[in-house]
C-alpha cells in the first residue's frame, strides 16, 4: 500500500485496480517514467491495461497533484509521485533520476520583479533544474 491509496477515495475518485497498478508502478521507480513506460510496468499488473488509460489515470493524478509532469528536452513528458507541499525537480542529465526540493516562498521576490517589469500577473510556475546526481558525479 502506497501513501497514494487513500488519496484519491479522499478526493470523491474511486481507487480502481488500474489505477494502483499505476500508482504502484510510480511509487516503485526512482526515476521518472513515461507514459509508455508505465504501460509496459502496469501491464504486469494490469493485462488488459492500455495507453489511453494510462493517459487518463496520469491526468487524474496530476490534476490532483498525486503526480508531477516532467517537462523532458526532447518535449516528451514524464510522470513522477509528487511529495504534498510546494516542490521543484532537480533532474540528473545523465542517468534521468529526479529528486525533489521544497520551493515554497522562495520564488516570491523573482516573481513580484517579474511582475513589475511585465505587468503580468503571474498565475502559476514551473521550475526545473538539471545537473548530475551525486552517482553520476562520482563516476566522472
Amino acid at each position: 500500500m502506497t501513501k497514494l491509496d487513500n488519496s484519491l477515495p479522499s478526493v470523491g475518485c474511486r481507487m480502481t485496480n488500474t489505477r494502483k497498478a499505476i500508482i504502484q508502478v510510480l511509487s516503485e521507480q526512482k526515476r521518472p517514467l513515461t507514459a509508455t513506460e508505465i504501460l509496459v510496468f502496469a501491464k504486469s499488473i494490469q493485462h488488459r491495461l492500455g495507453l489511453v488509460t494510462v493517459y487518463r489515470t496520469l491526468n487524474l493524478l496530476t490534476k490532483e497533484r498525486m503526480v508531477r509532469i516532467i517537462h523532458d528536452d526532447d518535449g516528451c513528458h514524464l510522470y513522477q509521485i509528487a511529495s504534498p507541499g510546494h516542490h521543484h525537480v532537480v533532474i540528473c542529465s545523465s542517468c534521468g533520476d529526479a529528486a525533489e526540493f521544497y520551493g515554497g516562498d522562495d520564488m516570491d521576490p523573482l516573481i513580484q520583479r517579474v511582475e513589475t517589469q511585465t505587468g503580468y500577473k503571474i498565475t502559476g510556475h514551473l521550475l526545473q533544474l538539471y545537473g548530475l546526481c551525486s552517482q553520476c558525479v562520482s563516476h566522472e
